[in-house]
């Protein structure tokens, strides 16, 4: 083992939760920070074939296109839903 290098071993889920909920509420946001900048923002989940779709729609006219503007009011309205 390296200077200055500790080993642990490996630790259940339940155990790394156990661990997780024992921080304090400082140590336990950091935490949730940290991890949730490991995850993929939500929404960016789009298939190509998705896509593909989406942009024939829109060529087409099965799809209403809207201004930005348009979309952020839209958005606010269903979230005051």
């Amino acid at each position: 083992m390296s200077p200055g290098r500790c080993y642990f071993p490996a630790m259940s889920l339940a155990e790394v939760e156990k661990q997780a909920l024992a921080l304090n509420e400082e140590e336990r946001g950091r935490l949730a920070a940290l991890l949730l900048e490991t995850l993929p923002p939500p929404g960016t989940d789009v298939s190509d074939e998705e896509v593909l779709q989406r942009d024939a729609d829109a060529e087409s006219g099965r799809a209403e296109e809207i201004s930005h503007e348009e979309f952020v009011r839209r958005v606010e309205q269903e979230r005051r839903r």
